[in-house]
């Protein structure tokens, strides 16, 4: 199969910034991943209006997407690790780039929900090789500082996007939000064609046999989990829909668990997970990104609906957040090189602990823009001293030959985790303000019910900290 991959320009080969380049391109993935995410959440109000439809129904634009990636993720990961990395990840450029265009001229909302099912297949393929190919090009000691550059390309489409989606909704309309991305998504794909190695003959598992049983018990298992999150803002809790997906995502996560302990060459090596360092990373992982998606959702709102704010200027006092955290992660997995993951990552969750108490105690009292913005720019900066250094720790404490799948699994930590923060969020916030009375309300009833909320995210973050005192100090490099 290695004779499938095109091999990079040789002219760029031999430069001693390919490793860098390399990087590049994997940031480039994260971008636009992250980037999208973040636009479409803030078009769907628009999109509900364009389709003349219900907001739960234009909520499958954002669902649609998240199944997808999040079902096709594992498995992508394990035909990439039998077939080679570079074919995968080129295939999920061209699959996303090609989706991307197509939703932007969807006719129907039915259509658009498909286009965005076929576009997170394309996502899956991206996540799931992204973080392997930039572990297996950069060496060891320059890996920390790869993977802030590829949490500040994260942190840049998240901050992105509400900016951009805002501008391109208020002038030319819902389409552009989605091919916003395309030329992104082609410039990657040349690059990626040119720079990326073909994979090397040790990293390729040729003579393994792909577990199709396991495959198809883990993707309902995983699409009915993330499908059972995300409505659960929609759906009650004892309702036939909410306790059918939870039960029937726990059966096939059994059934897949009790096969995968039995064959050979499993889809997931969950054996990982009895690696207490790895399991209590992948823990940090998931808290991390329900933290900064709980926050953008919970703010959003506030600033949308309780404050008063304009769609564009809401988004640009959002971008404080992933701003600052892509500046400090920039820096922060260095750190945690230095003075140990578990140091700095509990540091950077109590910044977002104080943080968030202080958006409770005081930053929503009158004339508090200034402090408002400072208490989202310490959450951004704590959540970048987090997530950059727990993400290296957490795959670095996979023994080396399960590196790959140690990548995939946190790309899927990043994706339960957005789905936990913005059920979470949006749960919390409903129920405040039906103990309030004014569900429909705008103004101070609707701030005092985000505040309220806000204390769900400091759970998270108190969850994070326990992870990272219970991991081991031994269990990170550069200690």
């Amino acid at each position: 199969m290695r004779s499938l991959e095109p091999p990079p320009l040789r002219a760029l080969e031999r430069l001693a910034i390919h490793p860098g380049l390399i990087v590049g391109v994997t940031c480039a993935g994260a971008f636009i991943g992250q980037l999208d995410a973040s636009i479409v959440q803030l078009a769907l109000p628009r999109l509900a209006e364009g389709f003349d439809v219900r907001v739960d129904a234009v909520r499958w634009v954002a669902i649609a997407y998240l199944l997808a990636f999040a079902a096709s993720l594992a498995v992508s990961g394990r035909v990439s690790e039998m077939m080679g990395r570079k074919l995968p990840y080129l295939l999920g450029f061209a699959l996303f780039t090609l989706a991307s265009l197509l939703c932007g001229w969807a006719e129907t909302l039915d259509q658009l929900v498909a286009l965005r099912a076929l576009q997170g297949v394309g996502g899956g393929l991206l996540g799931a090789n992204s973080m392997t190919i930039l572990m297996t090009a950069v060496p060891q000691d320059k890996r920390p500082h790869a993977i802030g550059w590829f949490t500040t390309a994260q942190a840049v489409g998240v901050s992105t996007g509400p900016i951009v989606g805002g501008f391109l909704l208020e002038l030319l309309g819902w389409r552009w939000i989605f091919w916003a991305a395309v030329p992104f998504g082609l410039l990657a794909f040349v690059l990626g064609w040119l720079v990326l190695p073909r994979s090397r003959d040790e990293d390729v598992k040729r003579d393994e046999t792909f577990d199709f049983a396991g495959a198809v018990l883990l993707v309902p298992a995983v699409g009915l989990g993330v499908l059972a999150l995300t409505q659960v803002s929609v759906w009650p809790l004892a309702s036939p829909a909410m306790l059918g997906s939870a039960a029937a995502s726990l059966l096939f996560l059994v059934l897949f668990l009790r096969r995968e302990k039995k064959t050979r060459w499993p889809v997931v090596d969950v054996e990982l997970f009895r690696t207490r360092d790895f399991a209590t990373g992948f823990v940090g992982v998931v808290m991390g990104y329900a933290l900064l998606y709980g926050m953008l959702f919970l703010m959003s709102f506030a600033f949308v609906k309780g404050l008063d704010n304009r769609a564009h200027v809401a988004g640009l006092k959002l971008a404080i957040i992933p701003i600052l955290l892509g500046l400090v992660a920039l820096f922060a997995a260095r750190l945690g090189a230095h003075f140990g993951a578990r140091r700095v990552g509990i540091a950077g969750m109590a910044l977002c602990l104080v943080a968030i108490l202080g958006l409770v105690a005081i930053a929503f009292g009158p004339d508090r823009l200034v402090v408002r913005l400072v208490a989202l720019a310490l959450f951004g900066a704590g959540l970048g001293l987090f997530l950059a250094p727990n993400s290296h720790a957490t795959i670095d404490a996979a023994p080396k030959a399960h590196a790959s799948s140690a990548g995939g699994l946190v790309n899927l930590g990043r994706v339960l985790g957005s789905c936990i923060g913005v059920s979470a969020a949006s749960s919390m916030l409903s129920w405040r303000l039906g103990l309030s009375g004014h569900d429909d309300r705008m103004g101070p009833a609707f701030v005092e019910a985000v505040a309220g909320s806000l204390f769900v995210l400091a759970a998270f973050a108190l969850v994070a900290i326990v992870a990272s005192l219970v991991s081991r100090q031994g269990g990170f490099t550069g200690r």
